[in-house]
């Protein structure tokens, strides 16, 4: 089933300027939440796009149902579970869930997840591994197609999956400069498995992002 993911107004509008200590330097910390709303039963890819002082899952996925589910990816799967009693993910819930990476989730009943934090801006890199499957998502919190809208550096013979309930591959043709059979799309809250290709020259998803 199709996971619907909501990016609320507030993080573009929800501006703070501060004054930096005796200069005239200004900077703007664009903070907000996403709601991702999670059906019973049901392994969907989630990513969090919203930084924190904290990015692990004892604290991003804090108010998960108890039982619910994560799985990490790193060449090979790393599960952890939410003991609701105890308010804890066993075996760790320091496992990292930063902006750009992404994972697993299932939970035994229907949720909403809530991501709070700060958009990240400036020049944010994320690291695409050669020859090797990574679960990544764009660290901006912005819905559009991959390579086109979200600046994933595609080189011939690249693969991206997606997963609803099962997976879609894609697989870019550096000779005619296309994603096959169609270039896809990513949602705010939402990550996808990426492959670089062996012998790929791009190995780093760099985007410069300000929020206007």
């Amino acid at each position: 089933m199709r996971t619907k993911t909501l990016l609320c107004a507030a993080v573009l509008a929800a501006g703070v300027a501060s004054t930096m200590a005796q200069s005239n330097v200004y900077s703007l910390n664009v903070v907000g939440y996403i709601n991702v709303p999670v059906v019973a039963n049901q392994y969907v890819l989630i990513a969090n796009q919203l930084n924190t002082t904290n990015n692990t899952i004892g604290n991003v996925l804090a108010n998960s149902p108890d039982g619910a589910i994560f799985q990490k990816y790193a060449g090979g799967f790393s599960a952890y579970t939410y003991d609701g009693l105890a308010g804890a993910w066993g075996p760790d819930g320091n496992a990292t869930l930063n902006p750009g990476e992404g994972g697993f989730f299932k939970s035994p009943t229907a949720t909403t997840l809530t991501f709070v934090g700060e958009v990240e801006q400036g020049s944010l890199t994320n690291t695409l591994p050669v020859g090797n499957y990574a679960i990544r998502s764009s660290i901006v919190p912005q819905t559009g197609a991959i390579s086109t809208d979200l600046g994933v550096p595609a080189e011939d013979g690249d693969i991206a999956q997606f997963y609803a309930g099962g997976y879609s591959a894609y697989t870019y043709d550096g000779l005619a400069g296309a994603w096959g059979p169609n270039e896809p799309t990513n949602n705010v809250g939402s990550s996808f498995f990426y492959k670089k290709a062996p012998g790929s020259t791009q190995s780093l998803w760099i985007r410069n992002f300000t929020v206007q």
